[in-house]
């Protein structure tokens, strides 16, 4: 199968953010859309059948208004619709096996609430195989309407502990894809060693910053090596690493986060992807690496 950028499609205006996110995306990379629609009940495709008694009527109707859409503004885009009579869930999953990446929408909700919320996207995020990028629609009076494209960089998070190849790999292509910078970002919270009675020993600090500096430069050397177009900086923050993740977001363009697999609670994200998911106002990207 060629490679594809698949995007979740349910009719809402929050799937149809992710549409255009996907598509100037796919056409970025050069490579095909792909539209999936997933419903149990779909039958097998009818033939010269009106409309009032085409069962599949409105699956076929939610894509192929998008395609409409999305070719108008993509001419050469190669843009193919999928419908799947299966579980959305199941076949999320199986697309993402499939998929370069899998876009799905995000609700739209006041910051207060601002979550990524659905019984589909979550588990999905949490059990992919590839890359699961989570648009987030912006709001106004008239309903749910797509995030205007902010022109940031690309932020990605880094542990700096065990392999991050597949995180970093997917990062700097999308990097040099959209011609943007590359931030890397690694927070990590102070031991208690680091505290006195008069406050935060300097000493200490010090020596973990060029530690983890020494550690972040080893891991980056080579993919500046590998891309040497994009242009690349990185910031070390000594706190918890979820919030130094959700402050360096703030402005960007995409924010890339990690997930370990396999992982025994197959359904579990860790705290950095959580807090990004919840928190971060740009689109996330969730990577599984080993």
């Amino acid at each position: 199968m060629e490679p594809v950028v698949t995007v979740g499609l349910d009719g809402s205006p929050e799937s149809l953010a992710a549409a255009r996110w996907a598509a100037d995306e796919a056409e970025r990379r050069k490579l095909t859309l792909r539209l999936l629609h997933a419903w149990p009940l779909l039958v097998p495709e009818p033939t010269r059948v009106p409309a009032e008694m085409d069962q599949n009527y409105w699956a076929r109707r939610i894509v192929h208004k998008a395609r409409a859409e999305l070719q108008a503004r993509h001419p050469g885009l190669p843009i193919v619709g999928n419908l799947v009579a299966d579980d959305a869930q199941h076949a999320l999953l199986r697309a993402a096996s499939e998929s370069e990446m899998i876009v799905l929408g995000s609700r739209g909700l006041v910051p207060v609430e601002s979550y990524f919320l659905g019984d589909i996207s979550m588990p999905v995020v949490a059990r992919a195989d590839g890359p699961v990028v989570l648009v987030r629609a912006g709001t106004s009076g008239q309903g749910p309407q797509p995030a205007p494209a902010v022109e940031g960089g690309v932020v990605v998070a880094l542990k700096l502990h065990g392999p991050c190849d597949d995180l970093l790999e997917f990062a700097f292509v999308t990097a040099a894809a959209r011609g943007v910078p590359l931030r890397a970002v690694h927070g990590q919270s102070l031991p208690l060693v680091a505290y006195a009675p008069w406050g935060v020993d300097h000493d200490v600090t010090e020596e973990i910053t060029q530690d983890a500096q020494k550690h972040l430069n080893q891991v980056l050397r080579p993919w500046r090596d590998k891309f040497p177009l994009v242009e690349v900086s990185d910031s070390i923050a000594l706190e918890s690493p979820a919030k130094a993740v959700v402050r360096a977001a703030h402005g960007a363009a995409l924010l890339v986060v990690g997930r370990r697999k396999p992982r025994p609670a197959p359904s579990h994200l860790g705290p950095v992807a959580q807090a990004a998911i919840h928190h971060a106002r740009c689109p996330v990207a969730v990577v599984p690496h080993a």
